[in-house]
């Protein structure tokens, strides 16, 4: 089985009914990235990987609210939106 055979596969989602888990879309994986980055760097790498986290979290989560492909995925995308305005709120 190919990289991009699991891939397609993992954008299926479980269950094939009530997809709520799916593979990791684009803008997740970058999310991750940058959660990884702020992880082990220090300073300004630490920032850029806070920013990249998320600036991905945001793209992913506004994809979910608005097309997600069942109401618990858009609930999750809404709820993460919130979540990260709420946070960028309390920052400033």
């Amino acid at each position: 089985m190919t990289v991009a055979e699991l891939w397609r596969r993992g954008q299926v989602g479980w269950p094939r009914r009530f997809p709520i888990a799916q593979f990791p879309n684009p803008p997740l994986i970058l999310a991750f990235a940058g959660w990884g980055l702020a992880a082990v760097a220090e300073d300004t790498a630490h920032d850029v990987g806070r920013a990249v986290f998320t600036i991905g979290l945001g793209v992913w989560a506004w994809e979910e609210a608005v097309g997600g492909v069942n109401w618990f995925r858009r609930l999750i995308g809404a709820g993460a939106l919130v979540w990260i305005i709420a946070s960028l709120t309390a920052k400033l």
